[in-house]
Formats: structure tokens, C-alpha cells, sequence
């Protein structure tokens, strides 16, 4: 199998509880919270792992909340390379409130970082022998990161022989695209934003992602469209590709876990339209699962040969 780098600027300890109601001016007795590992590029490579791939994950740990990190990391198994940073590292939290079975996502910033150190995940990846078949980069950025860091990882990437996948929005994605990538996956909101158009009709969505391809700024594009599936543009293919039904229990992941099923598949020498519909088939399993807890392998596979059949 060819090999993959996930890296993330902005990782964080998710922790995620349960509560009766969510009522403002009250203490809200939660349940036993889980501490998990988080991040954009932390979730793709737990993904790739609980889907039976593997990957080196590339991320700043600092003070006692990377210390925290880096067990967790370990407890999943997950090959991993840190490297230290002065500030801490993020924590977020995500309460479920039982009562209505509503989500509350606390996201919090991440430390600010010093030139030398975000240069040092570059300088990583242009020295790194043998270099990565496919570099995923995934994540927001943190203070102190210029909005075009994604972009230079892609130049760096692709100078290295890499296909270079981005998850990432706003000024940072299209900074990136002026650079050119193999694939990028936006969700509606970020792809809208992207194109600066008030687009409500799939065939205008379908027209704009095909602009994009067709000026060499990726060469394929998928749009997750939530519980939809996604939009996948190619220089070959334009598919929108349904998921099947699956009830929803926290929706924390999927995303990330789309792009895991896809590099992954694709790593595993897969076509590029099965790799999508195995990516669709990991984001679909994810929303099956609680709090962060990401795709489950056996999910994954059962939702993929049921799309394949129907395909």
C-alpha cells in the first residue's frame, strides 16, 4: 500500500458528555465525560487506523494538554510524530443535551505559534525519506500561521512526488488552490464561501466545481453535502453519489472521516469513483457513532458494498 502523511496545525483533547437539558444560569451535572484525541488531521489519521489503513501523523504538542495528546495518540495506536511547541494545546468540548438529542460544539482557539515552529512541520516533510505518496492536510489554522501555510505544504508535497489532499476553508483554501492540489473536499457553507456566489441549485454547484477543475486548481473536487452525500468533479466524472439511510447519533467527524475512506481507498490502489463512494460510505458510518468516536471499519464496509450493489 502507498504510503500517507496527515498533518494538522491545530490539534486538541475532545472531550464530549451527555446532559438532561442545557439551561443557562444552572450547574448542568453532566455524565462521565470521554477524552479523545482531536483535530482535522488527528481524526483522518484515527480514521484511516479504525478503518485497518495506516498513516504518520505530523502535529505541535505543547504544556500538559500535548503531554495529554501524545498518550492518547498512543493508546490508539497511532504512529505519530510531534513536534514541541512553547504554547498548549486546545481543548474543545461537545455536550449532547438527551432531551432533544441536540449537540453543542464548544470549539476553542488554538496556541499561538512561532515562525520557527509551524517552519519546522516543512521543513519535516521536505526532508522525510522516503517521501509520502499522499500528504493530507487537514485543519484550521491556529494564531500566528500565515493563511498560505497550506499552500506552501502543498508546493512542498507535490515537489516531493505527493498527492496533496486539503480540508481546510476560507482564505486558507483558496490561497491553497492558487497553488494547485490533487483534491480538496469542502462542505456546502465552505464551498459556497469559496466561489464568493449565492448558488442554491445543484447545477450551478456542479458548473462552479467544474470551473475549478477545468483552471488546474485540483483535479478532482467532493462537496459532502451532509446527510445528501457529496458532490464528487472530476476531469472524467461529475456524480453526485447518495449515501444510504443510517440513523444519526453525533455528526462530530464525518468530514474527516469521508477523507480518510477516500485517501485510504486510494492508497490501496482503488479507482478514483470507489474511492469516493468508499469515502462517503466511512463520513456515513461516523454519524453512527457517539460523541467523536469517528467510523467504525465494520460500518464502513457494510454502507460501501451496499452502494456498490446499488450502483
Amino acid at each position: 500500500m502507498k504510503t500517507i502523511v496527515t498533518l494538522t496545525l491545530n490539534p486538541a483533547i475532545d472531550k464530549s458528555s451527555r446532559v438532561d437539558y442545557v439551561v443557562a444560569e444552572r450547574k448542568l451535572y453532566c455524565k462521565t465525560p470521554r477524552f479523545e484525541p482531536g483535530g482535522g488531521g488527528v481524526n483522518v489519521s484515527r480514521a484511516i487506523k479504525k478503518l485497518g489503513g495506516k498513516s504518520l501523523l505530523l502535529y505541535p504538542a505543547g504544556g500538559l494538554t500535548g503531554t495529554r495528546l501524545q498518550g492518547l495518540l498512543d493508546e490508539e495506536g497511532l504512529k505519530h510524530h510531534p513536534f514541541p511547541i512553547e504554547g498548549l494545546n486546545r481543548e474543545s468540548l461537545v455536550i449532547l443535551e438527551e432531551s432533544t438529542g441536540q449537540q453543542y460544539r464548544f470549539v476553542m482557539p488554538g496556541p499561538q505559534l512561532l515562525q520557527e515552529e509551524w517552519e519546522f512541520l516543512i521543513q519535516e516533510l521536505e526532508t522525510m525519506e522516503p517521501p509520502p505518496d499522499y500528504v493530507v492536510a487537514s485543519g484550521s489554522l491556529p494564531p500566528g500561521v500565515p493563511s498560505d501555510f497550506y499552500a506552501r505544504i502543498a508546493r512542498v508535497g507535490k515537489s516531493r512526488g505527493a498527492k496533496v489532499i486539503v480540508d481546510v476553508a476560507g482564505e486558507a483554501l483558496g490561497a491553497t488552490l492558487q497553488e494547485g492540489v490533487f483534491l480538496i473536499k469542502p462542505n456546502v457553507r465552505e464551498f459556497k464561501e469559496l466561489v464568493g456566489q449565492e448558488i442554491k441549485e445543484e447545477s450551478q454547484i456542479k458548473a462552479a466545481a467544474r470551473k475549478i477543475v477545468e483552471s488546474g486548481q485540483c483535479e478532482v473536487l467532493v462537496i459532502s453535502l451532509g446527510a445528501a452525500g457529496a458532490l464528487a468533479v472530476s476531469e472524467t466524472f461529475t456524480e453526485h453519489i447518495l449515501p444510504l439511510t443510517v440513523p444519526i447519533i453525533s455528526k462530530v467527524g464525518a468530514g474527516d472521516s469521508m477523507v480518510a475512506g477516500i485517501v485510504l481507498s486510494l492508497a490501496r490502489g482503488k479507482p478514483l469513483r470507489e474511492s469516493i463512494l468508499f469515502g462517503v460510505a466511512a463520513g456515513t458510518a461516523a454519524v453512527m457513532t457517539p460523541g467523536s468516536e469517528l467510523c467504525r471499519r465494520e460500518d464502513a464496509e457494510r454502507l460501501y458494498a451496499g452502494m456498490l450493489s446499488e450502483a
